[in-house]
């Protein structure tokens, strides 16, 4: 740091004290009665201003600060304070008029503009006062001694007051005292001046205190702390009375006791140090900022003394403090790493020029000697040179044997290592040395010389290679050996090789040169400039230089100059290079169009022009591209190309008149085009000229163009089964089957139309056609009877399948339609379905008799099974729904018939939990507590779900009150032996005594008047029915019962006498059996008897075979009882016409009124 002496003047009194306008182009003197107003920039007196009576003794200027509209306003611009002798304070205004005046009850001692709210404080001997523009009056505070100095915060917030006895008060905007500093000198040093740092960057306040004692002390409000002194200012004749900083600038002002003013300028050096992307810098005179040019990163290093000089070099760092060199080292090898800590310090003073560190030394540079100390600060060697030094540079090198370039005023260049005594000479110039730099290969040289000229020289044959002007300093690019920047005249120039210069403005000087990274000095600050690398780029690029080229971009290009040098390599056939660009720019089309070339080159392909002809392809070129394929013998290539790109008047002037299939070919990819850019017409016409029908077909097909498929059809030859059968399919499916039909005829595919019509539900064309062609039978009937089995039409469906010969999948459809019903719970339904099923068993065994006991036996158990899920569906709607529609005897009955029915192996679906809880209530409700009880007793060793829990529970409660019998009103009479039966029964639904079967309703379940009679042997169903049917006067008879044992069964034979026969009836006689002691006796008749009996009495189920007929007399005639002619279910005959009015058909087999009985 120096100080330069702007102006001087003088004036006639003692200059008490100074103030700057806040832009700083006045200054405002306090001397004698009067204010000097000054221009800063050559020490003219403007202005004298005359307002005070006695000696002004301060002045003070309002910054600018965030002042208040009104106020603004209201002074309409800046200005200043002074206190004076005379015991005023004049307010001024910046056109130097006085605005207002107020006084204090002694002289005035010092006044402060607050720098937020421009409070003024003006200060006296005894007291001090607080104005703003707002207050009618000034707000004044006693003070204990005499206020010598005053100064605000930089936030406004403190006021510090320096008194005469010593004591600094502290006080809030609002005068209150806060803080109070007590010195050691007491009333023996008064507190002469007083000032806070104007710094806002800093975090804490600190104050400035000089006091007469000619000490300088430094406090924050936590505590006092030490100062540095930097230097000195100027050498003044007198006292120095007052002094101040010009704002924003480094000037200072000095007023002295004799008048005189002294304005300086402080002219701070440049003290820094660079090292590659590392930066070592002076801040705030006694800190080192080192910044990562590349991260930004920064570490500041506190020194707490005058920063000299500074070096860097890789992990080392040296500071020049006036009284050591301290010498720091990285704590990591890392290149990122910014952490410092001190490795050695040389407690000795240097006088020096330079300074440059190395791994383990120190370089000395003063005036032509060099000196090579170590880092304990012995010095090691010593070079004396010709001439003065004026520049030095580490060049790297081993630890402890680094290179030093080293550039006289005499124009000498030389190369100098540590551990070497002799200096060697790289190369002498007419001019001296400003700036020099070596390249990365340290076979090229550049020097600046004094004329500003850059010089590069080859360093092994001392050749001038070329010369640039306008320059100040230059650096070789570190990563690319034939590339440097230098700069000058407010430009920055970038030369490659032995290219033109490329110019851009850039203001300061190079420094450094990595990569695409050019570090720049501008004034006191270091920046890394991105620069793009695209100018020397082309300019190898223009040379065919791809190799070059690359390099250079790989320092830093744009992705626009990757993709140009790219293609520019690609159409020179430098693949390697066009690959890595490609690459770059993650280009997959080009990189897998070299893939290809090189694996071609592999195969031995050597034809330039065919690689060439494809690249200009990939690029658009594709005129160029044809004629180097014509030219290389391969113009199918051409072609192809054309036509891929829908190039077709193109491709058909190249084609020429040529060979019709490449016509044809040309044609057909034109339709193709047509067809992408979505003119399917255009299409359709270009594939038939093409004899591309299938192609043809299929757009019409998708765009359902029924009349062109009907007339392309019409059009094909029968032949072309292809088209035609495509044809027919999209016929079929737009929903023209009539048409589909003529294409299918056409080509004579007759199964296809049989499945044409299956798939359209065309069921009578279909038939009409098995007519004919029997061959199709299965083809047709198989379908038709699925679709009828999925329609609900079961009994269409078996004769289907029967018609089909596929019985087996009749009787599995009804068995899978059985499942879901009985899984559905729908067990109407699945009664119904076991009846179908059972007569389809019927037929099956009818028509095949290799199967006939197999299905008999299903006959019979899908019978059994029909009659328990027909009676159970009653038992589950009475269970589950709130309200049942069956009468309690029914719901009785019911219950009782399938207890005596169900087999060992409950049926899926049925619950007997049901059934005898059914049972229970029913019971209960008409005397039959004994049944009942006995219900509810079997109930208690099954599994009861939650919801039948507590009823059970209450019902076998409560049946305990109740007589333990039954009524007999309930109890079931056999007809044929009248013997009254349990109402549970052992033998199930048998009569105890003669085990005759039960005859039951189908629908109230009542025992019928029915007794199943036999006919004798010999007696056909033809002859019985004849008999049966002559209705002959019944004579008097005397028959005899006649009872023939034999090893199978007992037959209770009616046999006529002689005599003419008796009145007794067969079936009113009465067998005497005891119960339980003998087995079933049939009633078999004779055909006397049936003579005797009345066709209106007997009921005969016609069974087919191989099934026998069942016959069955009515024993009381009165009683009409009705048998449905479809499933022979027997039931009461207003019953029976009461449920088909219900439900139009029998509620059994569900055969409707009106059709005919089998």
């Amino acid at each position: 740091m120096r100080a330069v002496l702007t102006w001087r003047d003088k004036a006639e009194h003692c200059i008490n004290d100074i103030a700057f306008k806040p832009d700083g182009t006045q200054l405002i003197l306090a001397a004698g009665s009067r204010l000097l107003v000054y221009d800063t920039s050559d020490g003219t007196l403007l202005q004298p201003l005359k307002g005070h009576k006695d000696t002004v003794y301060c002045v003070a200027y309002a910054k600018d600060g965030k002042r208040l509209l009104w106020v603004s306003i209201l002074y309409n611009g800046k200005r200043f304070a002074s206190g004076s002798a005379d015991k005023s304070v004049i307010i001024w205004t910046s056109k130097l008029e006085g605005i207002l005046k107020y006084t204090h009850n002694d002289a005035i001692q010092c006044v402060s503009y607050n720098p937020i709210t421009h409070q003024l404080a003006s200060c006296s001997s005894s007291d001090f006062g607080l104005w703003s523009p707002e207050q009618k009056s000034v707000s004044k505070h006693k003070s204990s001694s005499k206020i010598i100095c005053c100064s605000w915060t930089n936030d406004g917030q403190y006021l510090a007051l320096g008194m005469f006895n010593g004591i600094i008060s502290i006080r809030n905007k609002n005068g209150e005292e806060k803080v109070k500093i007590e010195r050691p000198g007491g009333s023996l040093s008064p507190i002469w001046s007083i000032c806070w740092n104007p710094s806002r960057e800093e975090r804490n306040d600190i104050l400035a205190v000089a006091d007469w004692g000619q000490k300088v002390s430094f406090y924050q409000l936590s505590g006092k702390q030490d100062g540095v002194r930097l230097g000195t200012v100027g050498e003044q004749n007198s006292w120095v009375w007052t002094c101040q900083a010009k704002p924003d600038s480094n000037y200072v002002v000095v007023g002295c006791q004799d008048g005189t003013i002294s304005f300086y300028q402080l002219i701070f050096s440049t003290v820094h140090g660079l090292y590659k992307d590392r930066y070592a810098y002076r801040d705030s005179m006694t800190d080192v900022i080192v910044q990562h040019l590349i991260t930004e990163q920064k570490v500041r290093i506190k020194c707490k003394e005058l920063v000299k000089k500074i070096a860097i070099y890789r992990n080392r760092l040296a500071i020049q403090l006036p009284e050591k060199i301290l010498i720091y080292e990285l704590y990591s090898e890392d290149s990122s790493d910014m952490h410092y800590r001190v490795k050695e310090k040389i407690i000795k003073k240097f006088e020096c020029n330079l300074l440059v560190v190395c791994a383990n030394h120190i370089i000395l540079c003063q005036e032509k000697r060099l000196q090579c100390l170590s880092f304990s600060g012995v010095k090691e060697r010593e070079w004396q040179m010709e001439s003065l030094i004026r520049y030095i540079k580490v060049i790297g090198g081993p630890p402890g044997r680094e290179g030093l370039l080293v550039g006289l005023k005499n124009g000498q260049i030389l190369k100098i290592f540590v551990d070497n005594l002799f200096a060697i000479v790289l190369l002498k110039q007419a001019t001296a040395v400003r700036c020099l730099d070596m390249s990365a290969s340290r076979k090229k040289l550049a020097v600046v010389d004094e004329n500003d000229t850059c010089l590069v020289y080859d360093i092994d044959t001392k050749e001038l290679l070329f010369q640039e002007p306008n320059a100040n300093s230059v650096a070789w690019n570190t990563q690319c050996e034939d590339m440097l920047c230098f700069s000058g005249g407010g430009y920055l120039n970038i030369k490659a090789s032995t290219f033109p210069v490329h110019r851009q403005k850039l203001q300061g000087f190079v420094v450094g040169y990595n990569g695409s990274k050019i570090f720049c000095l501008h004034v006191f600050s270091i920046s890394a400039v991105e620069v793009p690398q695209s100018a020397p780029m082309y300019q190898y690029l223009d040379r065919k230089l791809f190799k070059e080229a690359y390099q250079i971009a790989c320092l830093g290009v744009t992705d626009t100059d990757w993709r140009e040098l790219a293609m520019e390599a690609l159409e020179g056939l430098d693949f390697e290079t066009a690959k890595k660009a490609f690459i770059r720019v993650q280009d997959l089309r080009y990189l897998e169009l070299i893939s290809s070339i090189e694996e071609r080159k592999k195969r031995g392909e050597t034809n330039n022009d065919l690689f060439l002809a494809d690249v200009f392809s990939y690029q658009g070129k594709f005129h160029e591209a044809a004629k180097l394929y014509k030219r290389s013998g391969h113009e199918n290539l051409a072609l192809e190309m054309y036509t891929d790109l829908c190039m077709f008047e193109y491709a058909k002037d190249f084609l020429g008149s040529g060979d019709p299939k490449e016509t044809k070919m040309l044609i057909t990819k034109q339709a193709d085009w047509a067809r992408n850019i979505k003119e399917p017409k255009a299409a359709v016409e270009m594939y038939i000229s093409a004899g591309e029908h299938v192609k043809a077909i299929e757009i019409c097909g998708d765009h359902g163009w029924v009349d062109m498929l009907i007339d392309i059809a019409r059009k094909l030859d029968k032949a072309e089964r292809e088209p035609l059968l495509l044809c027919a399919t999209y016929l079929k499916k737009l929903d023209s089957p009539g048409y589909a039909a003529e294409t299918y005829l056409k080509m004579g595919d007759l199964k296809a139309l049989v499945q044409l019509h299956v798939e359209t539900q065309r069921w009578d064309e279909a038939f009409a056609l098995g007519e004919k062609h029997p061959e199709f039978k299965d083809d047709i009937y198989v379908p038709y009877a699925q679709w009828l089995a999925e329609n609900d039409r079961f009994e269409e469906a078996q004769k289907a399948f029967h018609k089909a010969g596929r019985q087996r999948e009749a009787v599995q459809v009804l068995e899978q339609l059985t499942n879901n019903a009985v899984a559905e719970s729908r067990f109407n339904d699945a009664a119904y379905y076991y009846w179908m099923l059972s007569m389809q068993c019927l037929d099956i065994a009818q028509a095949d008799p290799a199967q006939k006991d197999t299905m008999l036996g299903k006959f019979y158990h899908f019978q059994r099974l029909a009659e328990l899920y027909h009676g159970y569906h009653a038992i589950h709607r009475h269970t589950e729904d709130p309200f049942s529609v069956h009468r309690p005897e029914t719901l009785f009955n019911i219950s009782r018939f399938l207890l005596h029915s169900l087999p060992k192996d409950t049926p899926s679906g049925i619950s007997k939990v049901k059934i005898l809880f059914t049972l229970a209530k029913q019971s209960k409700a008409l005397g039959a507590y004994r049944l009942a009880r006995h219900a509810y007793d079997k109930l208690r060793g099954l599994y009861i779900p939650a919801r039948f829990q507590k009823s059970i529970e209450l019902g076998t409660l409560t049946i305990r009150a109740k007589p333990f019998h039954d009524s007999e009103e309930l109890v079931p009479l056999c007809y044929r032996c009248s013997t009254n039966n349990p109402l549970l029964n052992n033998l199930g639904n048998v009569c105890i005594n003669c085990r005759q079967p039960f005859i039951f309703s189908a629908s109230s379940y009542d025992v019928l008047h029915l007794v199943e009679f036999y006919l004798e042997e010999g007696i056909t169903d033809e002859e019985a029915i004849s008999l049966i049917d002559l209705e002959v006067l019944r004579p008097k008879r005397d028959d005899r019962q006649l009872e023939i044992a034999n090893n199978s069964s007992q037959i209770l034979r009616l046999v006529e006498t002689k005599d003419s026969m008796g009145d007794e009836d067969p079936f009113t006689a009465k067998l005497s059996f005891e119960q339980g002691g003998s087995e079933f006796v049939p009633v078999v008749v004779s055909r006397l008897v049936l003579r005797s009996m009345s066709r209106r009495d007997v009921l005969i189920k016609r069974w087919p075979p191989p099934l026998r007929w069942q016959y069955f007399r009515s024993l009381l005639p009165d009683a009409s009882i009705t048998m449905c002619p479809s499933c022979f279910q027997m039931f009461h005959s207003e019953d029976y016409e009461l449920l088909v009015l219900q439900h139009g058909c029998c509620p059994y087999c569900r055969r409707c009124k009106d059709d005919p009985g089998p």
